[in-house]
Parts: structure tokens; C-alpha cells; sequence
């Protein structure tokens, strides 16, 4: 069982409305989504498209349905385009996260990513960094996260489809390259498994370094005709590729127990794009819910 004074759980807007396909779910307002987040029994919430950009406003909506941010998405372009670009974004961003209440910032690295391209096969020619690429990745997000902690937050980085960290190789010569103790791991079991690694030999691997955590669950049947079928990423999400915890085929009782174990502190959050038409997002928050309830005791 994992610890309720020591683990927070929060879901993302995600499943409510999706930032890469807008058209997805644009009846929902930030209004209802909040609200069912908090019905489903979620104290925490990451950033949607959808939020007030106003931290007040924001701040003032959560408190009132006892919610706070955990975290928030950050576009990094540190081989693709000059570091002080990232940078000042990023500082942007920890500042207004700072105001809502957050500690973490959930970076992903978006040069030459594929992901967001709707006509090109995830599966397929994704970017391979050279060494000198790996050299500014790293060196760059040493950078942020040591602005971060000035900051009072931590620096997660997300590995994620169709990204220049996607693979096992990827991932361990990550984090073999980066400062331990200014960027960690955003661990994610539903793009590890999508990506065809076993997400429990990565978290058993690096959980002392993991500060933020997605329950991503998969359907392997609609990866398999995505493979098949040669899909973009949104167009398998469209499809159901993702879903909530339990509601896949991701074993997530060894992942309880490497948290467990380990003593973990921090937030674990459902995250799970799925096409709200189909998949009810309140509908699925409470089985999410459910699940982790029964699992974790949380």
C-alpha cells in the first residue's frame, strides 16, 4: 500500500480535453472538467489548454473544490533552436506554476518530434540524436534544473512516443548523462509500454530518481493494429490506444510495489487521452479512481 501522507493522486485534463486535437472534447469547460476531477475524488490536477491563464483565477477554482496544480507539459526545442529561448520560456512557465501552488515542471524535449504529426507513422522514422545533440540536451536541461530548484521545484523529464528519448538505450544514456541532482525522471508506464519496454525494469532501475509519476494504461490490441496499419500517434489515441488504469492490459501491481518499496513521495497521476465521446471522462475518472483505491490503498 502506499503512503497517504506521503503520495498526493491527481489526473490530468487530458482525458477531459485534448491539447493536440482540439476538437476533442471542446464542450468540456475548465469549469466541468475541475469539477468532475474533484467529484471522482482527485486532489490534484495537471495544466490544460483549457485553464485560466491567470494564476489567480486559476489558484481561486481549485481551492474551492480543494484542488491544487501538480504539474504542468514544457515544450523544450534545446537542439533545435538557442538555449536562451528554452530558457526563457521555461522561466515563464515555473513562475506561474510557483503561483498555482506546483513543484514540478514535466519537460519534454520537441525538436523533430513526430508525435504531434497526424499523417506520420509513430512506429516509424523517429529522430535519432548525434552526440553532439545529446551533449546540448543534457547540458541544457542541467540549466533548467538547476533554475528550477533556485526556484523551489523540480525539473521532471518526460520520455514519451515519438520523442528523442523514447527507447531503453535512450532513457539510460538520459539518465547517465544528466545531473542527478537537478533533472529527474517523469515516469510514464503507458509510453514505456507503448514504446515496447517493460515499465517495471525502468522503474525498478530508476525510481530513487523518479519524481512524478503517469498511470498510463494501454490496449496492446489497438498498438498492434496501429503497427499494422501504419498510424500517426493522435490517430491511435483517437482510436483508444491509451485508457485509465485497469482498464488495459499494463500490470500496475508490480509498479505499486517498486513505489512502495521504495517509499516514494509524490504525486501519481492518471493520465489517459481517449476521445471523451467515446470514453466518459467523469465515467473513467471513477473507475481510475476505483482501481487505485483498491490497489493502493490511496
Amino acid at each position: 500500500m502506499l503512503d497517504k501522507n506521503k503520495v498526493s493522486l491527481g489526473i490530468a485534463p487530458i482525458g477531459w480535453t485534448n491539447d493536440d486535437m482540439p476538437d476533442l472534447g471542446k464542450e468540456n469547460t475548465f469549469e466541468q472538467t475541475v469539477s468532475e476531477m474533484a467529484l471522482a475524488g482527485f486532489t490534484g490536477s495537471e495544466v490544460g489548454s483549457h485553464y485560466p491563464t491567470d494564476p489567480e483565477v486559476l489558484k481561486k477554482a481549485l481551492d474551492l473544490r480543494g484542488m491544487t496544480i501538480c504539474n504542468q507539459w514544457f515544450s523544450s526545442f534545446l537542439i533545435s533552436k538557442p538555449y536562451e529561448e528554452t530558457e526563457e520560456a521555461f522561466i515563464k512557465q515555473c513562475d506561474f506554476l510557483t503561483k498555482v501552488g506546483a513543484k514540478c515542471i514535466g519537460v519534454s524535449e520537441q525538436s523533430y518530434s513526430i508525435q504531434g504529426m497526424l499523417d506520420h507513422p509513430i512506429q516509424e522514422g523517429k529522430y535519432v540524436m548525434n552526440d553532439e545533440e545529446w551533449e546540448l540536451l543534457t547540458t541544457g536541461l542541467n540549466k533548467l534544473g538547476k533554475i528550477a530548484k533556485e526556484k523551489g521545484m523540480v525539473l521532471t523529464f518526460h520520455h514519451h512516443m515519438g520523442t528523442v528519448v523514447q527507447t531503453e538505450e535512450e532513457i539510460d544514456r538520459f539518465m547517465a548523462s544528466v545531473d542527478p541532482e537537478l533533472v529527474f525522471l517523469l515516469f510514464d508506464s503507458g509510453h514505456l509500454s507503448f514504446a515496447g519496454i517493460d515499465p517495471e525494469k525502468v522503474l525498478r532501475k530508476y525510481v530513487d530518481r523518479v519524481r512524478h509519476v503517469h498511470l498510463k494504461d494501454l490496449r496492446k490490441s489497438v498498438v498492434e493494429q496501429s503497427r499494422e496499419e501504419k498510424w500517426s500517434f493522435l490517430k491511435g489515441v483517437r482510436a483508444g490506444t491509451f485508457t485509465v488504469p485497469g482498464d488495459g492490459d499494463v500490470d500496475f501491481a508490480p509498479i505499486f510495489k517498486i513505489l512502495e518499496e521504495a517509499d516514494y513521495k509524490g504525486w501519481v497521476v492518471v493520465e489517459a487521452e481517449q476521445d471523451p465521446a467515446k470514453a466518459n471522462p467523469f465515467e473513467y475518472a471513477v473507475k481510475a479512481r476505483k482501481y487505485i483505491a483498491e490497489h493502493t490503498g490511496l
